[in-house]
């Protein structure tokens, strides 16, 4: 079980690194939608390309941090349901969940998403808008995301068995950070204090 923990340890390292990456694509894909519509009213010009990396970025910030968002125990959960259990419960309930419902599901959508990637490859598949983007580039986001999901999907199975018996910590318990927006308003405080001075 040790090897299995440094396993999952690996597996948190990695969605992690490209979790927080990831982030950044927001802000690329917000650059562009606010350039893409200032030219647009300024000078009555738009791009499909344009238009279309914007939802490619969108998918790959969807696709590329939900197994980020899996191990940060963020996900939707059903309150009504998960409040009623304690930790172990809790563990239980997630460990039959990642078995019978997450992996199944993500090597379904990777099996079927392998051929629809290596056609759209092969014929190096392009938008049919004017201007548009070719489109294997986004199609092949999906493996990866479902990949990453696969594995973190594993290394949350791993953690929920080795707290059953005892090895580690409540891997459900959250730490106690601050919420982007107090960590915001913590920042605009310093800020004003800085001035201050």
């Amino acid at each position: 079980m040790t090897l299995l923990l440094k396993l999952s340890q690996l597996i948190d390292w990695i969605n992690e690194r490209i979790g927080k990456a990831a982030f950044w694509l927001v802000l690329v894909m917000t650059v562009i939608s606010a350039g893409n519509a200032s030219v647009r009213f300024a000078i009555n010009y738009s791009s499909n390309g344009l238009l279309e990396i914007q939802w490619y970025l969108f998918a790959a910030v969807f696709l590329l941090c939900s197994a980020y968002t899996l191990q940060k125990n963020e996900h939707v959960r059903i309150d009504v349901v998960s409040s009623r259990f304690g930790p172990r419960g809790l563990a239980v309930i997630d460990i039959i969940g990642s078995v019978f419902f997450l992996l199944p599901m993500v090597v379904a959508v990777l099996w079927l998403s392998l051929p629809l990637v290596a056609e759209s490859y092969k014929i190096n598949e392009m938008s049919a808008n004017a201007g548009g983007l070719i489109r294997w580039p986004v199609k092949m986001l999906l493996p990866i995301g479902f990949t990453l999901l696969a594995l973190q999907g594993v290394s949350e199975l791993i953690k929920r068995i080795a707290f059953l018996m005892g090895m580690i910590d409540d891997p459900n318990s959250k730490a106690k950070e601050p919420t982007p927006e107090e960590e915001l308003a913590a920042a605009i405080a310093a800020a004003k204090a800085q001035e201050g001075k």
